[in-house]
């Protein structure tokens, strides 16, 4: 599956501030990933309700549109726009006519793609999905196996707009769903959960 590195990217902890609590390494992430023996587990179904109204899948039910009308889904958030391979080449056209409102987002599944630059535009669409209609809104948040992208974003979504460090977010994802991020994004969460450590966003946690 994954080519897993043991080394540990530790995040530099800022002298104005105790972050004991928010110094989060690569390793301590991926442990929460893996089972008892260090192995990453497939998603055992197309998708999964990772958190209330939020679902996290793959391709197969994201261009399924009836499938999405019967689960309720208001919104769609691609994290794989495009038209490569890697990619689910959909976009608001493709929604045409079942009141879906779609949002993409051309990410890549590399160690290299920089998936933080969409972290804010990801986590208002899942705000704003979720409280269409006075809250009743249900957002499908997917790429091609929603393994990796996608759970990267609502990772995000819930440490920027719930306040949960990287270590909780990702913890309460993986107890819905089997999933994966890469490296290259997970040292990106981690980027976030110092940066948001910083600002006090969790001193309340």
């Amino acid at each position: 599956m994954k080519n897993k590195h043991n080394q540990q990217v530790k995040i530099k902890t800022l002298n104005r501030f105790d972050m004991s609590n928010f110094d989060v390494s690569l390793q301590q992430l991926n442990d929460l990933l893996t089972d008892e023996s260090g192995f990453y587990s497939w998603p055992t179904k197309h998708f999964h309700e990772v958190y209330p109204r939020i679902y996290v899948g793959n391709a197969f039910v994201a261009t399924n549109a009836m499938r999405l009308k019967r689960l309720g889904i208001t919104h769609i958030l691609n994290a794989a726009e495009g038209n490569s391979y890697m990619h689910v080449n959909t976009n608001a056209e493709f929604y045409a006519g079942t009141g879906i409102i779609y949002h993409g987002v051309p990410a890549s599944d590399t160690d290299h793609f920089d998936i933080s630059v969409f972290f804010e535009e990801g986590a208002d669409f899942i705000e704003k999905a979720l409280a269409y209609k006075n809250g009743k809104g249900k957002v499908y948040v997917h790429c091609r196996e929603g393994y990796s992208r996608s759970p990267s974003l609502v990772i995000a979504y819930l440490m920027l707009r719930q306040n949960l460090d990287v270590h909780t977010a990702l913890a309460m994802v993986r107890q819905k769903r089997e999933i994966g991020p890469n490296d290259g994004f997970l040292r990106q969460l981690c980027q976030l959960n110092q940066r948001l450590a910083a600002e006090g966003r969790f001193w309340n946690k």
